[in-house]
């Protein structure tokens, strides 16, 4: 069997376990991966399938608005949640498993407009990539009920490149992104205003026109990752001043470079 036959078998098992759910939310977020969960399960399910999208300030607004205005041009009821992790007890002291503290908050919303719609299931957008990584919001997944149908199918983050490609969807080739307390070490207090700061580092780098990017915080010092074969424009006179100018009115006191590059969940890898 080739790889596209491949692909479009695991597609077409998605497609039939999305069908066999009868109806669900999905908890949707702009992403690569939630796009194409919530624009298939509309495809097999119409009205009956449902995207559940979080306003958070661990989000950038832009994330926010893509992700209505999708729904939008999609006509796909939108319902939008009131994200409070920052109450969440433990949450700012950001300890190993705030995700799950956040993710089962989340959920937990999420699983309340699905029973006040009448829809059967909620949906969550994690692939099977998603399995290698130190995870703790899929221990809060598992717990509550939520269905993975991309891990039920088993594809992987490039399949899903392929397929929103095939399908036309503007996010096939978007940047990963994750929330913006993931930028954080652990056990570093996560602020509004360090949040805010990681926020406005990271898109102007988008802005400036790199492609993928990462502003960890560590106290005020901004660690900068960007893919390998960007190093060099990054390292231009012109703009690396006006990144390190830019980044100290934000707030931050250093400004570095990581000469890993991007990767994503480089935090786990002091666990």
């Amino acid at each position: 069997m080739n790889q596209n036959a491949e692909i479009y078998e695991k597609f077409e098992n998605l497609k039939a376990y999305l069908k066999g759910l009868n109806s669900v939310a999905v908890a949707f977020s702009g992403g690569v991966d939630s796009t194409f969960l919530l624009k298939t399960a509309h495809e097999v399910l119409g009205d009956k399938a449902v995207a559940v999208t979080a306003r958070s300030c661990s989000f950038p607004v832009r994330e926010f608005r893509e992700a209505e205005e999708f729904c939008k041009k999609e006509n796909i009821r939108q319902f939008i949640v009131d994200s409070k992790e920052l109450e969440i007890e433990g949450f700012c002291q950001n300890p190993k498993n705030r995700c799950y503290l956040c993710k089962k908050e989340l959920f937990e919303k999420i699983k309340e407009i699905a029973k006040q719609q009448n829809i059967a299931a909620v949906a969550e957008g994690s692939n099977i990539d998603d399995n290698g990584d130190y995870r703790p919001g899929l221990l809060a997944v598992a717990e509550l009920g939520i269905k993975s149908p991309l891990r039920h199918a088993n594809l992987t983050k490039s399949d899903i490149r392929i397929l929103s490609k095939d399908m036309g969807l503007p996010t096939w080739d978007k940047p990963s992104f994750a929330c913006l307390a993931s930028r954080f070490v652990y056990g570093e207090t996560i602020t509004v205003e360090k949040l805010e700061m990681v926020d406005k580092a990271e898109q102007l780098l988008l802005n400036m026109g790199f492609s993928q990017v990462r502003v960890r915080i560590h106290g005020m010092m901004a660690r900068i990752e960007i893919l390998p074969q960007e190093f060099d424009r990054l390292m231009q006179k012109e703009n690396r001043e006006r990144i390190v100018k830019s980044l100290k009115e934000y707030g931050f006191t250093y400004v570095t470079m990581d000469l890993m590059g991007y990767r994503t969940g480089s935090m786990n890898e002091t666990l």
